[in-house]
């Protein structure tokens, strides 16, 4: 989605402050963001009607849902059309296991992020998803041991308007 507004430094501090905690009242917003409420609540909205803000999501334990092996799968396709390329990644994407999928350019055509019970249900899935399509050429699996995720995406218009 093409973004038709331009943030300004108020806009960029809210998006900043609602990616670390997006259940913040529109109070504590306002009071941090130093605008009054209505302001506040206002650029929200305008931030959610022009595709800035995207969406507000719940961080989950994985094993509250069961979950105790994660992995990122690397895929090799055996041929480049957009109609494999794009096959393969709605295919994957809607699998269940799968958290995230990466298309990219070098090596490796995808990487795919996914969520199993243990390493036998993992085994099962890549054997069972990916082994057993034509397009798919190798996969390499690697376990995830932890992981680090930040929420607040770097402010490169901020180096923009210093300069």
């Amino acid at each position: 989605m093409a973004i038709s507004r331009v943030l300004d430094r108020t806009d960029r501090s809210i998006v900043a402050i609602l990616a670390e905690d997006s259940r913040i009242t529109n109070q504590e917003l306002a009071r941090r963001g130093g605008l009054a409420p209505s302001t506040s609540l206002e650029r929200v909205r305008r931030l959610r009607e022009s595709g800035v803000i995207l969406g507000v999501h719940a961080e989950v334990d994985p094993a509250a849902l069961g979950v105790g092996v994660e992995a990122l799968v690397s895929v090799r396709m055996r041929q480049h059309t957009r109609e494999l390329v794009e096959g393969f990644q709605a295919y994957a994407a809607g699998l269940p296991e799968v958290i995230q999928v990466f298309h990219l350019t070098g090596a490796e055509d995808f990487l795919v992020h996914v969520a199993c019970r243990d390493v036998h249900h993992l085994r099962q899935f890549s054997l069972d998803a990916f082994t057993t399509r034509e397009e798919v050429a190798q996969i390499h699996t690697s376990l995830i041991y932890e992981q680090i995720h930040r929420f607040r995406w770097p402010d490169y218009l901020e180096d923009l308007a210093e300069s």
